[in-house]
C-alpha cells in the first residue's frame, strides 16, 4: 500500500505542478488533462505537462508530457523505470498504449473514466474502449506484465484515519479546482477544432 507521505506527495504535484499549467491550458482551449513524473527514490519531480490538444489532437496531458520528456537531453532523463507517472485523469487507451510503449511499471491517477464522464462531461475514454475494445466500464487489466495502475482515491480509503480523513479534503479540494476548470473548458470548447471535444 501506498503511505500517505507518498499520496501527500502526489497530490502536491497535481495541485502545484500541473494544476498550474492545465489552467493556462484549459485558458487557451485545451482540456483539462495533466501529467507528471518523479523519480521514484526522492520523489522529485522530474517533469509536468498538460493537454495541448489545439496543437495536436494527439497531445493529450500523457502523450505531450512524454513528449516534452523525449526533447529532454539523454543525460538529463531519469530511467522510465525508475518514475512514478502520474495522470490526473485515468488514462485513455492512446495514454496507456503510450505509458506501456515507454517502458513504465506504473501509474497513478487521481480521477477515473467515471469521473471524466459525469463529473467532467467528457465521455470519450469510456466509449473509446467500449466500441474499439469492446470493455465495459474501461475493464482493462490494471495489474498486468508491464505496468500496475493505482488509483489515489482508493489508496486515500485504503489509510488509516487521520490520514483518511485529512487526504480526502485534500482529494476534494482539487476536486473543486478541477471542476471550476471544466466549466472553463466546457463553456468554450465549441470554439476549439478538437475533433473529439
Amino acid at each position: 500500500m501506498t503511505d500517505a507521505a507518498t499520496l501527500d506527495r502526489l497530490l502536491d504535484v497535481i495541485e502545484n505542478d500541473i494544476a498550474p499549467k492545465t489552467a493556462q491550458g484549459v485558458a487557451k482551449g485545451n482540456k483539462l488533462f495533466g501529467a507528471a513524473m518523479l523519480r521514484k527514490d526522492d520523489l522529485s519531480l522530474v517533469i509536468a505537462e498538460t493537454n495541448n490538444e489545439i496543437e495536436n489532437p494527439l497531445w493529450h496531458g500523457e502523450v505531450h508530457l512524454l513528449k516534452k520528456f523525449y526533447e529532454m537531453p539523454k543525460e538529463e532523463r531519469a530511467d522510465t523505470k525508475d518514475c512514478i507517472f502520474i495522470a490526473t485523469h485515468e488514462p485513455c487507451s492512446l495514454c496507456l498504449s503510450a505509458i506501456t510503449w515507454t517502458g513504465f511499471d506504473n501509474f497513478y491517477y487521481l480521477f477515473s473514466y467515471q469521473d471524466s464522464r459525469d463529473a467532467f462531461a467528457i465521455p470519450h475514454d469510456l466509449k473509446i474502449l467500449k466500441e474499439v475494445f469492446t470493455l465495459d466500464d474501461g475493464g482493462y487489466n490494471d495489474a498486468n506484465d508491464y505496468w500496475t495502475a493505482y488509483s489515489i482515491g482508493r489508496l486515500i480509503s485504503e489509510l488509516p484515519e487521520p490520514d483518511r480523513s485529512r487526504l480526502e479534503a485534500r482529494r476534494q479540494a482539487i476536486a473543486e479546482l478541477y471542476d471550476r476548470m471544466s466549466a472553463t473548458y466546457q463553456s468554450s470548447k465549441e470554439a476549439n477544432d478538437i475533433p473529439l471535444n
